[in-house]
């Protein structure tokens, strides 16, 4: 159980591992929408908004309702927005990391050229 678990979980994130794709579920967390709402907001042509859809699709991350000729997109769950929110909070803990890294070597090295 644990192994499928895992190969569920690496799969999802695979799925999650593309700057367009991430940009398509940021914009769905907001509400639903349609490819050219998507393909507007998103600043990317359509085919390319397209094919990323259906890998979301695929991977059930997204559900598309027809609605005339128009595909209306929704998050699968929503909890797909937290999980976002929660890499934006890792992203800057890094950042952080990394400035306060930054700084401490500039601070060696101004004192490094004093000496």
């Amino acid at each position: 159980m644990d192994l499928e678990m895992q190969k569920f979980k690496a799969d999802f994130f695979k799925a999650l591992a593309h700057p367009l794709r991430i940009r398509i579920l940021e914009l769905l967390g907001d509400g639903d929408k349609s490819v050219n709402e998507i393909q507007s907001l998103a600043g990317s042509e359509g085919s390319a908004v397209s094919q990323q859809l259906m890998i979301l699709r695929t991977k059930n991350i997204v559900t598309g309702t027809k609605d005339g000729n128009r595909v209306i997109y929704s998050l699968r769950d929503p909890l797909i927005i937290e999980l976002l929110a929660v890499a934006r909070q890792i992203f800057n803990n890094h950042l952080v990391d990394a400035i306060t890294l930054l700084d401490k070597f500039s601070e060696d090295s101004d004192k490094a050229e004093n000496l």
